[in-house]
């Protein structure tokens, strides 16, 4: 249809008459199909002229009553402007005629979006007037709520973002309020509009040469955002200086947002305005202004979380009062349910909230694989090592080593040297500085355990044949891929190249990886007896995969056992008084070269009743020294 406001005319409605008994006529059963051609001398031609007119926005070959066709045009154009580019289908029903006067039914469509089509009838008064049918003209000819004063107008509704659920169905993300800040070039001159981006985006510490840049490419009716608070968060200095630059803005909006800003990010993700590059490789689903998930969860599920965008059609008055009158296509997204729980994953954060190194915390529920926190230390830089950090797991892998040597016969009370070095081709390994000295010897194996001697473990190499180890992770979950729906990495044990890389690999150095959430994977398989695949996702399907020996009750019950005696007598004393059921733990710490200097990465993990923990931090002291606070801290707090 034409564009071009002129404002609104005053509609004109015909008088009915009042004569006594009238005869009505339906017109348009006649048979044919009324001609346009007619138009002025039937009234089923000039309605007929009518309805083309109308799904064309040409007037100018209808009579109208008392007023000129281009004015006609120009009111009907101002009523359908901002329905923009859609062009609806009008269609001629019924004409009913009564002496000198009739009423045409007028069947509209507008197709609003590629699944809805608005339909509905109006009505046009016609009548004869010095022997020539005309129109009354009026803004209810177009839609039959409409007066004089009012015109449609179609507005764009965004989908509703579905939210992303933890344990319990607790909205993990979900509608949070925010203050959005920004400039308005409504309200600042374009001359202007620069020096106000500059010294916004220096109030509220974004880059200025990006946001001014943007500000001024925008057109004169453009919001140009520069940042978002949380509600209570923005920052007095902001609050009150916005004020004080043209243009600039501040106001409340609702956006998809987890409790912190810090909870779960990595995983989880954002949503934000869709990139160009994400336009490129799915033109068909972003254009340019959507919003949709940039990261994390957020963007592998965005198909379903997004929901579908609609239209509302809405009669506008001249008064600025709008009243909806159509609503179409919106549809909103579908939940995504999680096991994550909302209070271990903000202790499990509480707990590294102070640690400078990279640092994780995995807490799994052995019996069903929930994953109840998976959490990322400030250090990490926003990389989700918690569940894909790939690091030698140091002596927590004993835990693995030992299942290992106990299907090659080895039992709790078997006695095993822990020399204070044992040489292997050449190379010296030793047990760690503070190793005990009194636990030297031909000790049992619960005491090696216990202890966590690194030469016990390295001497009883020998039992092994190939392919042990690495059955023994995989008993425990460790080594097997899974697609758990997001990213995970279930690290590798693969053979070894030499005899000192079998002597590395059995304390859990060498080539041996693992993740913070495949060594919480493996206490939880040891707590519950079988093997344990981690979920994340409540509605994903996950099982262990065909040809791996799970591990045997018998067999996890030894284990806990000897993981009971790390801390009833070994390197995780620690934790023999936290509250609830007993405490199985391994301690663990990985040497690695950094600069030419040698580091270690500490590790521990635990279990306590239904629940299991890995901890880890990429540089530290030990396992029980740096990685051990943190998980008795997390425990205590989790009962």
């Amino acid at each position: 249809m034409p564009a071009g406001r002129t404002g609104g005319m005053r509609s004109r409605l015909l008088a009915v008459p009042t004569a006594a008994v009238l005869v009505l006529g339906l017109v348009a059963c006649s048979g044919d199909d009324p001609d346009p051609g007619d138009a002025g001398d039937s009234a089923d031609g000039t309605a007929a002229a009518l309805a083309a007119a109308l799904g064309s926005g040409d007037v100018s070959d209808v009579p109208f009553d008392g007023v000129a066709a281009g004015e006609v045009g120009d009111d009907l154009a101002a009523v359908v402007e901002a329905m923009g580019d859609i062009t609806p289908e009008v269609t001629l029903g019924d004409v009913e005629e009564d002496g000198d006067e009739a009423t045409a039914t007028l069947a509209w469509s507008w197709p609003l979006t590629d699944d809805d089509t608005w339909t509905y009838e109006s009505t046009a008064p016609l009548s004869r007037v010095d022997d020539e049918w005309v129109v009354g003209w009026g803004h209810e000819v177009v839609e039959p709520s409409l007066n004089a004063s009012s015109v449609l107008e179609l507005t764009a509704v965004a989908a509703e973002r579905a939210d992303i659920l933890g344990a319990g169905g607790v909205p993990l993300v979900t509608e949070r309020p925010v203050l959005r800040v920004g400039i308005d070039r409504t309200e600042v001159p374009a001359a202007q509009a620069g020096r106000s981006a500059q010294r916004l985006a220096r109030l509220v510490d974004v880059d200025v040469a990006p946001y001014v840049a943007q500000v001024e490419a925008a057109g004169d009716k453009a919001f140009v955002e520069a940042i978002v608070y949380r509600a209570d968060q923005a920052p007095s200095a902001v609050e009150r200086g916005y004020r004080a630059i043209a243009g600039a803005v501040m106001f409340g909006a609702q956006v998809p947002l987890a409790p912190t800003r810090e909870f779960a990010a990595p995983i989880l993700g954002s949503v934000g305005p869709v990139t160009a590059e994400m336009i490129e490789e799915e033109p068909g689903v972003y254009e340019v202004g959507d919003v949709a998930g940039t990261s994390g969860l957020q963007a592998r599920y965005d198909d379903q979380l997004r929901g579908t965008g609609g239209v509302v059609v809405n009669a506008v008055g001249t008064d600025g009062n709008v009243r909806e009158i159509f609503r179409a296509g919106a549809k909103q997204g579908s939940d995504l349910a999680l096991t994550l729980d909302e209070q271990l994953q903000t202790r499990a954060e509480a707990a590294l909230a102070d640690v400078g190194p990279a640092s994780a915390l995995v807490a799994v529920q052995p019996s069903t694989g929930a994953i109840l926190a998976a959490a990322n230390g400030p250090g990490n830089g926003g990389q989700n090592l918690a569940t894909y950090g790939q690091y030698a797991p140091g002596s927590t892998f004993k835990s693995v080593s030992s299942l290992a040597l106990l299907r090659r016969g080895v039992r709790p009370d078997t006695r095993v040297p822990c020399t204070t070095t044992v040489g292997v081709d050449g190379r010296e390994f030793e047990n760690y500085d503070d190793y005990p000295a009194g636990v030297t010897g031909d000790i049992p194996f619960r005491t090696a355990v216990a202890n966590s001697c690194n030469t016990a473990f390295i001497a009883e190499r020998g039992r092994l044949e190939d392919g042990d180890l690495a059955g023994a992770a995989a008993s425990l979950g460790m080594g097997i891929d899974h697609d758990l729906g997001f990213p995970a990495y279930f690290g590798q044990v693969p053979a070894p190249e030499s005899e000192t890389g079998a002597a590395a690999d059995m304390i859990g150095q060498g080539t041996v990886l693992a993740s913070p959430l495949v060594m919480a994977t493996v206490a939880a398989s040891i707590q519950q007896g079988s093997l344990v695949v981690p979920r994340l996702l409540q509605g994903l399907e996950v099982s262990p995969p065909d040809g791996v020996e799970p591990v045997a009750a018998a067999e996890a019950a030894q284990l806990r056992e000897l993981l009971r005696g790390v801390v009833t007598s070994g390197s995780g004393g620690f934790l023999a008084d936290v509250p609830g059921p007993e405490v199985i733990a391994k301690t663990g710490t990985a040497e690695f070269e950094d600069g030419g200097r040698v580091k270690t990465h500490a590790w521990m993990i635990a279990a306590q009743g239904d629940l299991a923990v890995a901890v880890f931090v990429a540089e530290g002291s030990s396992g029980s020294g740096t990685a051990g606070p943190i998980l008795e801290e997390f425990l205590r707090a989790a009962r």
